[in-house]
């Protein structure tokens, strides 16, 4: 069965339009299906500004439809994994939106230090989301806050979680490496893993004020001991000179 999107039996006027060339201006024409096209005047090929790629980043059809996807897609393609990784965060914690609260701050943290780091962050925020996110099922099931068994039962959700996403095996190794690595004791952990341990002591610092408010003089003293990257240090102070901590 053909995509209806793609078939031209379905297609409006609007279908077939004309986008100028980023490189010489001149009009350039496409079908609304057409991934790339080429300027016939200075041979530039450039991608369909107008194409919704959004059902590529999921669909195991998605090159037989649409053709070789752009590098300029394929790019993306993780950035997306994220968001739906997000999103089934929040349904595997159903209503226990303190939870949903606290993984959804980190992940937001992990990605503002990761952006200051130039790190990867399709891969630190899939780490944000799954890292622990057994914890429940396994104090239920166990009775036990044991860290290594967490981070165990951990691994098994964030690999479904994952695979059933479609997400690529690269990817998959390269996020249970992370949530492996997250909170050890190794000194050489890598620059991913610092900064999404950052962002969990941003987290669990803000949550801490929140209850207590925290001194100047304390928080200095936990940014220069706690805290391992300059990013992650510059959004403590941004965040908490925000809250009226530091004047």
């Amino acid at each position: 069965m053909k995509c209806p999107g793609q078939d031209m039996q379905y297609w409006k006027a609007e279908a077939i339009f004309d986008v100028d060339c980023p490189k010489c201006a001149q009009p350039v024409e496409f079908y609304k299906d057409d991934t790339t096209r080429k300027c016939g005047n200075c041979g530039n090929r450039f991608v369909n500004p107008r194409m919704d790629f959004g059902c590529a980043a999921y669909c195991q059809y998605a090159e037989q439809c649409l053709g070789t996807l752009p590098e300029e897609f394929v790019g993306s393609q993780d950035n997306l994994l994220k968001d739906k990784v997000a999103v089934q965060m929040k349904r595997f914690y159903k209503t226990n939106f303190s939870r949903i609260s606290h993984v959804s701050r980190v992940a937001r943290y992990a990605e503002k230090i990761g952006k200051k780091e130039s790190a990867n962050l399709p891969v630190i925020l899939c780490a944000a989301y799954l890292s622990d996110i057994a914890i429940d099922e396994v104090m239920q099931k166990y009775q036990s806050d044991d860290p290594a068994l967490i981070k165990k039962e951990s691994l098994v959700v964030a690999v479904s979680i994952l695979s059933e996403l479609g997400a690529k095996e690269a990817v998959i190794k390269e996020v249970c490496s992370l949530i492996e690595s997250h909170n050890s004791d190794d000194a050489n952990i890598s620059a991913e893993s610092k900064i999404l341990r950052d962002a969990e002591r941003l987290a669990l610092l803000e949550e801490q004020h929140k209850k207590s408010p925290l001194e100047a003089e304390l928080l200095e003293e936990s940014i220069s001991e706690n805290f391992l990257t300059s990013g992650g240090r510059q959004l403590v102070r941004d965040t908490f000179e925000h809250m009226g901590v530091f004047s």
